[in-house]
């Protein structure tokens, strides 16, 4: 393999990755805030329930959060596996 062919595979996959990385985290970050805007709102609404609403959504802010780190996983596969 020549250098330009090197490099051109090395660009090819730092775009994948940016890609990879962008993309995955566009879902749970978008998720996550109507999540937080939904758990502000109820609270205001009925601020009684604050402490059984917010249990349900930690629980919920960390299953969205898994997949931001799935997607993270594949860029450090993709970085160094491929």
């Amino acid at each position: 393999m020549d250098a330009a062919t090197a490099t051109v595979d090395t660009g090819m996959k730092m775009a994948a990755m940016g890609l990879a990385i962008g993309l995955g985290v566009v879902g749970p970050g978008i998720g996550l805030g109507l999540a937080t805007k939904a758990i502000i709102e109820s609270i205001a609404r009925q601020p009684e329930v604050e402490g059984q609403v917010s249990k349900y959504f930690w629980v919920g802010a960390g299953l969205i959060e898994a997949c931001a780190i799935y997607a993270l996983l594949v860029v450090i596969l993709i970085g160094f596996v491929i």
